[in-house]
């Protein structure tokens, strides 16, 4: 069987990430625990994620021309993943994430894009190569909502599936600029912010789910961390159940969800199979500290 060929076009980050008791509070210093560096952004990891699990991911990316750009470049073909459209934009910065995990493994993350807004439509017309021979296209919102549009559009037009992860979630995305994705997968707090509707119930994440569908989106995939996975389709409501893990440090299990998931959809056609494993995957990836660094090979994972 061929590997499955994805395209992943978004972001890319360096997480600085520290490990606190608690925040300071305003004009406080205070001593934090440990500290950690490496390589992050939401595209970035959702390709690493399918890169691991032996897909043939290729990156659609810009890097600032500092001296995380060329390590940037560096990780993902480390990894496997052609970069043959991951550009350094001159004088701008890399995007740079700055994560704050507490004792109870949750996470607040500040997102600063830098080069990741230089990602316009026309970089998606420079690699359309690319962007035809896939046979899935991954998105997420830490790029230009224009771009995430133009390349919606194309990729309708070539008859490309398209998995949109709306994060960070932005309350200006235009649901019917996306009604065409394939699969849409927001988290919780995301679904919240772009529905404007309660989640704190199952009931309500699934209500908040139909007003997706009702919009004109036709397969939502709602993560819900420790309660697994909401599947949302013309053909009903269902939860997938999660794996039950000892979590350390959640920052980035939804980007494994989201990379596995894309690989184990394309190897099976199953839908509610490649959600359960993805499930797995992401859990997983809490039980030890980092983002890509908490992935698993897929040696590892089966």
């Amino acid at each position: 069987m061929d590997k499955p060929r994805i395209t992943v076009i978004g972001s890319n980050m360096v997480d600085l990430i520290t490990y606190i008791e608690r925040m300071p509070d305003r004009g406080e210093t205070i001593v934090a625990p440990a500290f950690s560096m490496g390589f992050g952004g939401k595209g970035a990891n959702q390709a690493v994620a399918a890169a691991m699990l032996e897909a043939d991911v290729r990156m659609i990316s810009k890097v600032g021309d500092d001296i995380f750009g060329p390590n940037t470049i560096s990780n993902l073909r480390s990894h496997g993943i052609n970069t043959d459209y991951v550009e350094t934009v001159p004088e701008k910065s890399s995007g740079v994430a700055p994560i704050f995990v507490d004792p109870d493994s949750n996470n607040s993350i500040l997102i600063i894009k830098g080069a990741n807004e230089d990602l316009k439509p026309a970089d998606i017309d420079y690699a359309r190569s690319h962007i035809e021979n896939s046979d899935l296209v991954i998105l997420q919102l830490e790029i230009n909502l224009e771009t995430v549009y133009y390349t919606i559009d194309l990729c309708n037009k070539l008859s490309i599936p398209v998995l949109l992860n709306p994060a960070p979630a932005d309350p200006y995305l235009s649901l019917d600029r996306i009604r065409t994705v394939d699969f849409f997968v927001p988290n919780e707090s995301e679904l919240k912010t772009l529905t404007g509707m309660p989640v704190e119930t199952t009931g309500q994440i699934a209500e908040a789910g139909q007003y997706l569908l009702d919009s004109g989106i036709q397969t939502i995939i709602v993560t819900m961390g420790e309660r697994g996975a909401m599947l949302v389709d013309p053909s009903g409501t269902k939860i997938i159940p999660p794996l039950s893990v000892e979590s350390l440090d959640s920052t980035g299990a939804g980007d494994a969800f989201v990379g596995c998931f894309a690989v184990y959809y394309l190897e099976t056609g199953d839908i509610d199979k490649a959600i359960s494993v993805a499930n797995r995957y992401a859990a997983l990836s809490t039980t030890k500290p980092g983002t890509q660094k908490s992935f698993l090979t897929r040696k590892e994972f089966v």
